[in-house]
């Protein structure tokens, strides 16, 4: 017997049960509908079950069909993405890409990035804003969220890994020379500590304690709204601040801070990239989303 081909009627079947008649998917192949009508007997026959249940005013999945039907589109929606996946490696991009990134991290990290990736797509206009709140891409109409730490389940979102880094506690010199060198836990109420705010960076720290991880709170003496700010207060020698490697790591090369507590602060906070669930990614988004996996594969984004 000759092989039967898998993929054989699956368009005209998913066509058919997306429209709910035979007329318009039709139309939209176009084809015939007796064309149409003889697919489907076909599939039927070749996979011994019913997929709609017929009468002369009404037509309906049946319950095979509508599993069929889940397992097919998603198989179409994944061939469709990659075919656009691979048009983009070669595709002059168009239109405006919106990115919402940390303050401190995307000034010094991204930005530069940003800018690169761009250089090839002179008709990809950036929409960049800076922003350490955490926000719904949906509602803030942003194609594409960076964000620092873990996510918060959501069935409308979509999340990549883009890197690790480590995570640093830090104070200026000054401000070790006037209070001294927490050397436990047990210290940090004799210190000041710099912390973010309910909307902004994280009002806590997350240490191993022991092999046990654990997110504490640290001294709240300086809330600050962003990233960038609670760096410049802690090099101003406000206090103790934990931070991502790139945040402080330009200042710990220059002596400006000194890494404290070195023992704890060592669970790693990953960076990564959001954006809407949607059937059909943006090619933009796609190019994007790529092109940033690429930089954190050379150690860009770390």
């Amino acid at each position: 017997m000759p092989e039967v081909d898998p993929l054989s009627g699956i368009a005209v079947f998913v066509a058919v049960a997306r429209s709910g008649s035979f007329t318009r998917a039709a139309e939209q192949l176009g084809v015939t509908k007796s064309a149409v009508g003889k697919t489907i007997a076909r599939l039927e026959t070749r996979m011994g079950i019913k997929l709609f249940h017929r009468t002369t005013r009404l037509m309906k999945l049946t319950e095979d069909g509508e599993a069929y039907l889940a397992a097919c589109a998603t198989a179409m929606d994944d061939i469709v993405a990659a075919e656009a996946a691979l048009r983009t490696k070669n595709q002059v991009l168009q239109g405006r890409l919106r990115v919402d990134m940390p303050v401190a991290f995307g000034r010094r990290v991204l930005l530069a990035i940003l800018l690169e990736i761009s250089q090839p797509h002179p008709g990809l206009s950036l929409t960049l804003t800076f922003n350490d709140a955490t926000i719904d891409p949906l509602v803030e109409d942003v194609d594409l969220v960076i964000r620092f730490g873990a996510l918060k389940d959501s069935s409308h979102l979509i999340a990549r890994r883009l890197a690790t880094q480590d995570r640093i506690i830090c104070a200026a010199p000054a401000y070790l020379a006037r209070h001294g060198v927490p050397e436990t836990l047990a210290d940090l109420p004799l210190h000041q500590g710099v912390v973010g705010s309910p909307k902004g960076p994280p009002l806590h720290w997350i240490v191993n304690d022991e092999g046990e991880i654990r997110r504490i709170a640290p001294p709240a003496t300086h809330y600050l709204g962003d990233g960038d700010a609670m760096v410049d207060a802690a090099v101003g020698g406000l206090g103790l601040c934990q931070m991502p490697a790139s945040m402080v790591r330009h200042h710990i090369a220059s002596g400006a801070l000194v890494p404290v507590l070195e023992s704890l602060s060592t669970v790693p906070v990953d960076v990564h990239a959001v954006w809407p669930k949607q059937v059909h990614l943006s090619p933009r988004v796609r190019y994007a989303v790529d092109q940033l996996v690429a930089f954190a594969a050379e150690g860009r984004l770390s």
